[in-house]
């Protein structure tokens, strides 16, 4: 499968790169491992099995990889930042980690039980569905795709409504895309694909609050305070997808 290109595609990948430069990976396994990550670990476990192997397909600084692993479950991860993969190593040599495009995934069809991906295939202006196809090819029959994907949340609204007041409108700045899905448009991706949705939840509410600042961001990195968690914890109840941070959908094929 030929992988999209265009200017705004390499832009994104620098990007990228610069921003596993300038991270941490203690930061980065601190956060994957925080309460309010592990609520949405802990929603997908039941479509992994550990008796199977499982590929994380834009693993960036391997926290997920790691974490995972540590639970038991034999998960590999892949990213196009060789950076990432290197300072991932220098922490763990023994991570099974590859470098490739998730366009173009160097494994035969029917390879692995499940498909990671978490905040990644909202950063191609192409869309989702080229990525989609190649999880769907690598995975093996009854294998799920699991994803976590922005909302357009009220926060997100706030900031797109700012942007037309002023005149700067735009989804993204010149050098790194990001997208975000409506529930039924990212159940409609991945049903066209051909995976069957076995759920959609909305998760994180409490850092969709961390976006506002102020009262709700804690001192390190993107920690939320106890009000935002609070509040968070009851827009979970009321409003659920109004607060929605990043919708967790996952698919079997």
């Amino acid at each position: 499968m030929t992988q999209p290109q265009n200017d705004r595609y390499d832009s994104t990948r620098t990007a990228w790169e610069d921003i596993w430069d300038s991270a941490s990976m203690e930061m980065e396994l601190e956060a994957v491992q925080s309460q309010r990550a592990m609520e949405t670990i802990n929603a997908y476990l039941p479509f992994l099995d550990k008796n199977d192997v499982h590929i994380e397909a834009g693993s960036g600084l391997s926290a997920v990889v790691i974490t995972l692993r540590q639970m038991g479950y034999d998960v590999h991860g892949l990213d196009y930042a060789v950076n990432a993969l290197v300072e991932s190593q220098k922490y763990d040599p023994s991570l099974p980690l590859a470098a490739g495009d998730i366009h173009h995934l160097p494994y035969p069809d029917d390879t692995f039980g499940s498909y990671l991906s978490f905040g990644v295939l909202e950063h191609f202006e192409h869309g989702m569905q080229p990525a989609l196809k190649e999880a769907y090819r690598i995975l093996k029959p009854g294998g799920a795709v699991v994803l976590t994907i922005p909302y357009p949340n009220v926060v997100y609204q706030l900031v797109q409504l700012k942007r037309k007041l002023t005149n700067t409108s735009q989804l993204t700045d010149d050098d790194f895309y990001e997208s975000t899905y409506k529930r039924q448009q990212l159940i409609d991706n991945v049903s066209q694909v051909g995976f069957k949705v076995e759920l959609c939840q909305p998760t994180s509410h409490a850092f969709t609050l961390w976006g506002l600042g102020g009262p709700f961001r804690a001192d390190g990195y993107y920690k939320t305070t106890p009000l935002a968690d609070s509040l968070g914890g009851l827009f979970k109840q009321v409003l659920p997808w109004q607060f929605n941070f990043m919708t967790l959908i996952v698919g079997v094929k």
